[in-house]
């Protein structure tokens, strides 16, 4: 079906993530929360449990998506395109990507930095409540150029590859290492499984996106050369073995410095920095990244598709 990934790429464009409406991903949550409970209740090995936690979640989303697939289908044929559209649909996040940072700027344009806290808190992990103008840009920023990947090249990736099975997979995966795979007390060791796969997944993906934002910034009249230095030169520096490539990349284009310190559940964390402090970060800088990211989406879902062409 090689429609399934433009059609679930358009939708994304013209949707988003609508408040209210059913997703998959919820339904994902809502289970590893109960089964993570469960398991913690009647296993005292917290590994040996985190890895039946990461092996349940990804062995019901795969039961529940092929379920709904062929129900769809057995009511009638375009029910099951709807069903098929609709799941590859919510795997993406380019348009809600976009929609939750901007609403972070626009608070920032109207010198309501409390509120631009409040509203960044919501898409990113570290604490929020201290940081100044350019700390929320840079939060900002990092958290574009990261589910650049996770979101939207790494989605489109495993649909292009598998249809919606596979990429509801890979959601699942992302959901666990969110929720559990922390390396504080609680989650070291029940999220040790979770981490690991999460990042076994997004190897190929990060580093393509990485590649794709190098390419992007031509047509941008960003600074490829400086994105593909940056990225050779720090992409390694991250904990993560995956987060680096896409955040030095965009910093590289852009020509600005991104990482640093951040306090992340009360105890600040020196992350490595990426890129050159070329240039100040600005709200200008925030759009670049923005442009940047959705750049990267449509070249990497035009060559995904003239890669798959010959098999159909």
């Amino acid at each position: 079906m090689i429609w399934l990934a433009p059609a679930s790429f358009l939708l994304d464009l013209l949707l988003g993530d609508p408040h209210g409406w059913p997703h998959p991903v919820i339904g994902i949550g809502r289970f590893i929360k109960r089964l993570e409970l469960l398991l913690a209740s009647v296993l005292n090995n917290r590994r040996l449990a985190g890895v039946l936690l990461a092996l349940g979640t990804l062995t019901m989303t795969g039961l529940v998506t092929l379920g709904v697939l062929w129900f769809a289908a057995a009511i009638h044929p375009w029910v099951g395109y709807a069903a098929t559209i609709w799941l590859g649909y919510t795997t993406l996040a380019l348009r809600s990507l976009h929609l939750e940072s901007r609403r972070v700027i626009r608070f920032l344009e109207q010198g309501r930095i409390e509120e631009a806290r409040r509203a960044l808190s919501l898409i990113v992990g570290r604490e929020t409540s201290q940081l100044d103008e350019e700390g929320i840009l840079r939060a900002c920023i990092e958290t574009v150029a990261e589910n650049t990947s996770d979101g939207v090249i790494g989605p489109l990736f495993y649909l292009l590859l598998g249809g919606p099975v596979l990429a509801m997979l890979y959601k699942a995966a992302n959901t666990l290492d969110s929720m559990v795979g922390y390396t504080d007390d609680q989650y070291r060791e029940m999220g040790w499984a979770s981490a690991r796969f999460d990042d076994l997944v997004n190897l190929l993906p990060a580093r393509l996106t990485g590649i794709l934002m190098v390419l992007a910034s031509f047509p941008l009249g960003l600074n490829p050369w400086a994105a593909a230095k940056i990225m050779l030169r720090d992409a390694r520096k991250t904990s993560s073995p995956n987060a680096g490539f896409p955040e030095a990349a965009t910093a590289g284009a852009i020509g600005i410095q991104l990482g640093g310190p951040a306090i992340y559940f009360g105890e600040r964390v020196d992350k490595p920095t990426l890129g050159d402090a070329d240039r100040r970060i600005t709200i200008k800088s925030y759009r670049a990244a923005v442009r940047l990211m959705y750049a990267t989406a449509l070249l990497g879902l035009g060559l995904g598709l003239l890669m798959i062409w010959p098999c159909y």
